[in-house]
């Protein structure tokens, strides 16, 4: 455990924005010290790790990864035990999407989207899987999605992907509930994020709508609260599946989609 906080160290992947920074946000004001990844220069996420860090009193650490790239994982796994101590909560959130009917879809972005979103996941499980289960105690969570639990056209891959992942998680969480770990994914349908908010105006525009009327009838149409998630209501969840609160929680996939897999 980590002298200064008492919690350990928390690794989130693709935590330079977004969810995964909303999480990062979440698991620092439980305690946790926070290892960041993306892809950026470090130079440009300086200000969101000192921001983590003077908020929440925690030590955080930054590393630049591609995480397509398999023998990153590992290295990404061992700088943030290096550099924070051990790995007690391990996040995958890092992912990528792209669009495009079955019969156009590329095989490059197959080979990307399957590779960040699901084979990086499991080489970072693998990687802290044999110190959780030697301490006794560890959290795994994995960020999925509604696409986990149902598909749409023109998401071939990332429908794939996700769906795997909630295999994956099963999986680890067998094979670890004996040893004080616990698996569990988090399946967000539309969250708010600066990147959802930026895309918003270009598609009012191609598609002749107001900025209203794409949130409500192009992005929420299938969530039927018809609202968006937050960064923070995920974070909280991430946090709330690595307390000692959810230690018989294992294995399980909880959609955050405003009812979207209800229907």
């Amino acid at each position: 455990m980590n002298e200064r906080t008492g919690q350990g160290t928390a690794l989130v992947t693709g935590s330079s924005s977004g969810i995964g920074l909303g999480i990062a946000h979440a698991l620092a004001a439980a305690g946790h010290d926070v290892m960041l990844n993306g892809i950026e220069a470090e130079a440009d996420v300086a200000a969101q790790r000192d921001r983590l860090a003077e908020t929440h009193g925690v030590r955080t650490a930054y590393a630049r990864a591609d995480l397509t790239d398999p023998h990153a994982v590992d290295d990404l796994v061992g700088e943030a035990e290096d550099r924070l101590g051990p790995i007690t909560v391990l996040v995958n959130n890092a992912g990528v999407q792209h669009v495009a009917p079955i019969g156009e879809f590329p095989d490059d972005k197959w080979e990307l989207i399957l590779a960040l979103n699901l084979s990086a996941a499991f080489r970072a499980i693998r990687a802290v899987v044999p110190g959780m289960t030697a301490r006794g105690h560890g959290r795994i969570v994995n960020v999925a999605s509604a696409h986990g639990l149902v598909a749409s056209p023109g998401k071939a891959a990332y429908v794939s992907a996700k769906h795997g992942l909630l295999g994956l998680t099963k999986t680890a969480a067998l094979e670890t509930a004996e040893h004080g770990v616990t698996v569990n994914a988090i399946c967000p349908g539309y969250v708010w994020t600066p990147l959802v908010e930026s895309q918003i105006p270009d598609t009012a525009k191609a598609r002749g709508m107001t900025e209203a009327e794409v949130k409500r009838d192009v992005l929420l149409a299938a969530q039927p609260t018809r609202e968006f998630a937050t960064t923070a209501q995920i974070g909280a969840l991430a946090a709330f599946l690595c307390s000692d609160a959810a230690a018989q929680i294992t294995g399980a996939a909880l959609p955050v989609d405003g009812g979207w897999t209800a229907q």
